[in-house]
């Protein structure tokens, strides 16, 4: 008993110890996931805040990433919209450039023209000069040679002549001294000898005294002739000079004169454009405003559908010949500075007349500015690229001799297509009245067809009534002549084809062939 008791006690110290020990566990353990709990719900609030965070920030990155893809989407459109400007306007400035180019070959041939002209004006004028200081620089020379030739040749006429009388007396000396030595004897022969010694020697003399006279002769022809030369280059020069000076004169001289020679240069290329002057347009028209201001436009251009193009020409080349004659830098910004003033100006005046608001013509929105001279105008815009677009806002387009062809060739082929599609129209006419002509032709065709088959039919019936058919008359008459009745005729012989019988006469063939023919005309 005691020691079931003793070992119960242990027992249930073992027992409680182990209860302790369970319920202490159970407590560790529920502390254990109270904090695991604990832990996780923090770590997952932790979690749950880092994962807000996160997807606030990247809300807020894809945003403004949305926002940047919206930015980059409407640059795009807008670079496509650009691109297809761009590419819009790069087929304009390609048909402008073809334009242009054409314009500038134009422009080119007829500076290269103007320019070839002017130069070989200058290198004329030039060579002539140069030739005028060459034959002064040769006459001097050759005055200077002719003279030391004079004073050459008068010393050797001198000398010749001195020679000549000192050896006739050297010779007569000789002469003397051989006759007096020889004696009478041998003075004849003596005196043949000295004839044939000085007889080359007065040839050569002679000769020599010819080609003198012919040199001098000829050097004093050769001296006239060039003194004639001379004067005839010095003319020269002087009206090539005086022809200059009048041509600068001109450019440079009045508004007036200016303004004549580019009517002039206008005329020329309305000549060259093909347009029939009196049809296609009109030079020096009288037009009236409504206030009765008179206008006097150089030229109007007439366009199909009655619409008209005005065109004045504009000559402004002081300032533009000064900056081509200057050599100091500053004197031609200066000078090409007024030039464009100048262009400005006329562009202003040309704008202030409003040629379109003329009820007499119907112009087109804008008023074509001719200047004549293409390299003024290729200046111009050159120094003032806003030059051409400030004039075409003011209804003022800006055209040299090369742009202003091509545009009344352009305008020429206007009028041929025009033209073309007149005659087009009238021929589709001609061609309906041809057509129902043609119709009304068919039908009445149609209708001689069908009245000649009625004639056939009758025919057909008459010569059957009349050779072919039963009891016919062919065949009654000839048995009537067979019968013996008197005839002084006879049938052809393709009508007496059969035998000839008498028959006796059917009434009812009778009847047929005394019934009119309904179909012989309608």
């Amino acid at each position: 008993m005691e020691v079931s008791s003793g070992w119960l006690a242990d027992w249930s110290a073992v027992g409680g110890l182990g209860v302790g020990l369970g319920v202490g566990f159970l407590i560790g353990t529920a502390l254990a996931a109270l904090l695991v709990i604990l832990w996780m719900r923090d770590h997952r609030t932790r979690t749950t805040v880092i994962h807000s965070a996160n997807e606030a920030v990247l809300n807020s990155q894809i945003d403004a990433r949305n926002r940047e893809l919206s930015q980059q989407q409407h640059a795009y459109v807008e670079l496509q919209q650009r691109l297809q400007s761009c590419r819009d306007r790069m087929d304009q400035l390609q048909v402008s450039e073809a334009e242009l180019r054409a314009r500038l070959s134009g422009s080119n041939s007829q500076n290269q023209d103007l320019k070839g002209v002017f130069a070989e004006s200058q290198s004329a004028i030039a060579d002539l000069r140069e030739e005028n200081s060459a034959l002064q620089i040769q006459v001097a020379r050759m005055r200077t040679q002719l003279t030391e030739q004079e004073k050459r040749t008068s010393e050797k006429l001198k000398l010749l002549d001195e020679a000549r009388e000192v050896m006739g007396h050297q010779f007569r000396n000789l002469a003397n001294e051989i006759f007096e030595a020889r004696g009478q004897a041998f003075r004849e022969q003596n005196q043949t000898q000295l004839n044939d010694m000085l007889a080359p020697l007065s040839e050569k003399i002679r000769d020599f005294q010819t080609r003198v006279e012919d040199t001098y002769s000829k050097e004093s022809r050769e001296r006239f002739s060039l003194t004639q030369e001379v004067r005839q280059l010095q003319e020269l020069n002087h009206r090539i000079s005086e022809d200059a000076v009048n041509l600068t004169n001109a450019l440079k001289g009045e508004n007036k004169t200016q303004g004549n020679w580019g009517e002039v240069i206008l005329e020329r290329v309305l000549e060259n454009s093909g347009l029939q002057k009196g049809r296609e347009y009109e030079t020096q028209v009288n037009l009236r405003t409504e206030e009765g201001r008179r206008r006097h436009p150089d030229v109007v251009i007439h366009l199909p559908e009655n619409k008209d193009v005005v065109i004045d020409a504009k000559v402004s080349l002081v300032a533009y010949e000064h900056f081509c004659s200057s050599i100091d830098a500053d004197d031609q910004s200066r000078a090409i500075g007024l030039h464009v003033q100048s262009v400005r100006r006329h562009v202003k005046q040309l704008s202030e007349k409003n040629y379109q608001a003329l009820y007499q013509i119907r112009t087109l929105d804008f008023v074509l500015m001719f200047v004549p001279v293409e390299a003024a105008f290729v200046a111009a815009l050159q120094q003032d690229p806003a030059l051409y677009s400030d004039a075409f806002k003011q209804n003022v387009m800006l055209v040299s001799p090369s742009t202003l062809l091509a545009t009344l060739r352009m305008i020429h082929n206007i009028w041929r297509f025009e033209q073309q599609n007149q005659n087009a129209q009238e021929i589709a006419q001609r061609a309906g009245a041809l057509y129902d002509k043609f119709v009304n032709f068919t039908r009445d065709l149609e209708d001689v067809g069908q009245r000649l088959q009625s004639v056939q039919n009758a025919y057909d019936k008459a010569r059957n009534k009349l050779s072919e058919g039963k009891g016919n008359l062919v065949a009654r008459a000839e048995s009537m002549r067979q019968l013996g009745a008197k005839t002084s005729k006879a049938l052809p012989q393709n009508l007496v084809t059969m035998p000839l019988r008498l028959e006796p006469s059917d009434p009812d063939d009778d009847a047929r062939s005394e019934e009119p023919s309904a179909t012989l005309w309608p």
